[in-house]
């Protein structure tokens, strides 16, 4: 499989500085689609996307057209979102849209939303002696609510029968900054466990006080990997580029089903798609189906402003839509179906571009 060229050496650094990845201009190779002239392009938002991003964008995009730079900054989609509203940036990487409150904020006018590929969102965990696990959405919700405070408690063994769970105390890890996974996240316990949980669904949520946030999926996945008896959740790309233990999730048909690419591509399959090409895939039907699934997005003004920008903003989508989509699964991302492949396609049409 293939990793982002920063994964190995660069996921906890995130944890500590908010990074900034960009490529920088390349005049000596030429392209070999209709080069562009010099331009930056900056984006900022998901840090679930932000691998895919990495490879996909910032460097294998870069080898097709290397007179544009494109910096991207994971600081979470919440915060993405806000840098697109004032401006500070030309994109937003976002798992999920703005929410009603903030939908007419923007101040470049019309948006669209541009779906990338799709990533499970893994309940991770690290508990010495324990390396499988499964667990239903009424279990997680104890947990993550603290109502669950031992690994040995009686909802966590009927999830499990068979498996010796340890008395040890359970950490709870999770977000502290406006974070897309979160919503994602909350979502899929609003809708299967909607009489056991009771925080809502939201990209930040009022935690318990004892539970411990980070910023960023790498945060999450910083507290867990280095305590025992910790869990949280952490995108699937993340998850398996360092090696982290996650649990089987109880989906819609009553199946235990473990984070996969071929699992989310099912839930993207059976998710309904907007007139504005939003989707939720999230606890959808089917037997194989994994059920916290997330979405992710670019977001664009229709109207760009500049030229330069806007030729390399079209640009950028349409290898997100061509080559970027047989990337997607060697770095554990799940690429869009066919009929929303081709409605994304389709969309790039709608982004007006003055004369250069």
């Amino acid at each position: 499989m293939r990793r982002s060229f920063v994964r190995g050496c660069g996921l906890f650094l995130a944890a500590l500085a908010l990074p900034v990845f960009a490529v920088g201009t390349a005049t000596a190779a030429k392209s070999s689609t209709n080069k562009l002239a010099p331009v930056t392009i900056n984006g900022s938002g998901s840090t679930l996307q932000l691998a895919y991003d990495q490879q996909v964008i910032l460097v294998d995009f870069h080898k097709t057209q290397p007179t544009v730079t494109v910096n991207y900054s994971g600081v979470g989609s919440g915060a993405g979102r806000q840098a697109f509203i004032d401006q500070t940036v030309d994109f937003a990487g976002s798992d999920a849209p703005f929410p009603a409150a903030d939908a007419a904020k923007p101040k470049g006018g019309a948006y669209l939303y541009f779906p990338t590929v799709a990533d499970p969102i893994t309940v991770s965990y690290k508990l010495s002696g324990v390396k499988s696990l499964q667990l239903s959405a009424e279990t997680i919700a104890g947990i993550f609510q603290r109502q669950i405070t031992k690994w040995n408690d009686a909802k966590i063994a009927a999830d499990n029968p068979g498996v010796k769970l340890p008395s040890t105390a359970i950490t709870v890890a999770r977000r502290a900054d406006s974070s897309g996974t979160t919503q994602n996240f909350t979502t899929f316990l609003n809708k299967a466990a909607p009489s056991a949980w009771t925080l809502g669904a939201g990209s930040t949520v009022n935690w318990p006080t004892d539970t411990q946030g980070a910023s960023g999926n790498a945060g999450v996945a910083q507290i867990i990997t280095k305590t025992n008896g910790a869990i949280g959740y952490v995108d699937f790309s993340d998850a398996q580029a360092i090696g982290m233990t996650y649990a089987k999730v109880k989906n819609a048909d009553g199946k235990f089903i473990a984070p996969s690419t071929p699992a989310a591509s099912l839930a993207v399959a059976g998710a309904a798609v907007n007139a504005d090409l939003t989707y939720d895939p999230i606890n959808v039907a089917g037997a194989k189906v994994y059920p916290i699934t997330s979405p992710t997005y670019l977001i664009v003004y229709q109207n760009q402003t500049d030229a330069s920008k806007g030729n390399a903003i079209v640009a950028m989508l349409n290898y997100v839509y061509g080559a970027g989509q047989k990337t997607a699964p060697t770095i554990y991302y799940a690429p869009l179906s066919k009929d929303l492949l081709a409605r994304a396609k389709s969309q790039v049409a709608k982004i007006v571009v003055p004369a250069g």
